[in-house]
């Protein structure tokens, strides 16, 4: 009967507008949720039935097909936190571990809302580890995917190899006595000290003794206290460097040469190679180190390669998820690679709360990658994505619910009076 497949096709119209509310009231309430991606409910004509006796048929309501993830960007927002990290672009972050309700598996997310565990481990904020490659100790990134370990990192220490030293000695200055290593000071022209470092990354200071030998000539001895020294004696020089400088009447560096055993107590030998500049000899200009001009004798660089043990102070990310560990020794090392993931289709997946999304059979299979690589999305360090709801769209939706409600629920009201008249007329 019409009357009874009107009443069935109004409550369909109120089932639909209380679903459409349903998605619009969960956009909005989720419209400051990190990552959040928005939903569309969609819906369709329910199976007709044939109008008996006539022709064409009369529809039976509607009813939710289904409820859309519209996976678009959000809006970027600076937070100045270096392990907030949004995607711009297609792509998931994905994560593991055990969910708030006790599941236990990978889940993808676009939420970045990253930090440090207290074992070193990248993890969002429910405690679930983020996935990409690990770094070996040079810092190589390796193809192996897993959890990303960036804290409790230390840089080993390296010997100093090569000391660079920049000078000008003057060349009026007096030649004195012969240098004698038991009394450098008195008996050199000029002096500067350096700091190198031995394998275990000790700091040394030596000073470097310049004498005027005359006709263009000096000798350069690197001094250090002989109780720093293998084999040295407490309170005397001993002598780690030396060499000699020839300079042509241009003050231009001619020839150099130099001799190098540095072996301190506890650690590896080294031979220190000093820095002079390249002499013309050598095809070099002479004038890129040491030189020999008028003016008196000044230092205006020194510098070595060597450094100590570091600390990790912090952490930085670029644009292809490569993770950065800034150490006390002011060394920088890559600790891992944030990895993007991506998904044949991702409006598929399933949400699980807590941001995290799920596979499933319709979704596919995620492929884990690194950002950039394969259509993937850049990651944006010290940001993150907002919600992709528009609060203006979601009020129009919900307008056109209501109307759609209370026009269904008239529906219903005019087919209730209709079908007691009715009863009326057979008593």
């Amino acid at each position: 009967m019409s009357l009874l497949t009107s009443l069935a096709s109004g409550t369909t119209g109120l089932s639909s507008a209380s679903a459409e509310l349903a998605v619009v009231g969960d956009n909005i309430a989720n419209a400051n949720t990190i990552g959040f991606k928005s939903g569309r409910a969609a819906f369709e004509d329910a199976l007709a039935q044939t109008v008996i006796g006539g022709t064409g048929q009369i529809g039976l309501g509607s009813r939710l097909q289904s409820v859309q993830k519209l996976i678009t960007q959000g809006a970027l927002a600076n937070t100045g936190v270096s392990t907030d990290l949004a995607l711009q672009g297609g792509g998931f972050f994905e994560v593991k571990g055990t969910t708030g309700d006790g599941r236990n598996g990978a889940y993808l997310t676009r939420a970045g809302q990253f930090t440090v565990d207290n074992t070193g481990y990248l993890v969002n904020l429910d405690g679930l580890r983020v996935q990409g490659y690990g770094a070996d100790a040079t810092g190589t990134i390796t193809s192996a995917t897993g959890d990303i370990q960036v804290g409790n990192a230390s840089s080993a220490p390296q010997a100093t190899n090569t000391v660079t030293i920049k000078a000008n000695l003057q060349a009026d200055v007096a030649v004195g006595a012969p240098f004698d290593p038991a009394q450098p000071a008195q008996t050199s022209n000029f002096a500067t000290s350096v700091t190198v470092y031995d394998s275990l990354g000790k700091a040394y200071q030596p000073q470097v003794y310049f004498a005027n030998d005359g006709g263009g000539t000096w000798e350069w001895h690197a001094m250090l206290d002989g109780s720093l020294i293998d084999g040295g004696t407490p309170g005397e020089p001993t002598e780690i460097a030396s060499g000699t400088l020839a300079f042509d009447t241009q003050g231009r560096l001619q020839t150099e040469a130099q001799t190098s055993s540095f072996t301190p107590i506890g650690a590896n030998a080294t031979a220190i190679r000093f820095n002079v500049g390249e002499s013309l000899d050598a095809g070099g200009t002479g004038l890129g180190g040491v030189t020999q001009f008028a003016s008196p004798s000044a230092t205006t660089f020194v510098g070595q390669d060597g450094y100590g043990s570091g600390e990790l102070t912090s952490v930085q990310i670029d644009k292809k998820g490569t993770v950065l560990g800034v150490f006390t020794n002011g060394q920088t090392r890559a600790l891992g690679q944030v990895g993007v993931a991506r998904v044949a289709a991702p409006d598929q997946l399933e949400r699980v709360g807590g941001n995290l999304f799920a596979l499933t059979r319709d979704s596919g299979d995620a492929v884990l990658g690194a950002a950039g690589d394969g259509g993937r999305a850049f990651i944006s360090a010290g940001t993150l994505e907002q919600s992709n709801v528009d609060i203006a769209e979601q009020f129009v939706r919900m307008i056109a619910a209501q109307r759609a409600f209370e026009a269904n629920s008239k529906t219903i009201t005019t087919s209730d009076q209709l079908l007691s008249e009715l009863i009326q007329m057979k008593r």
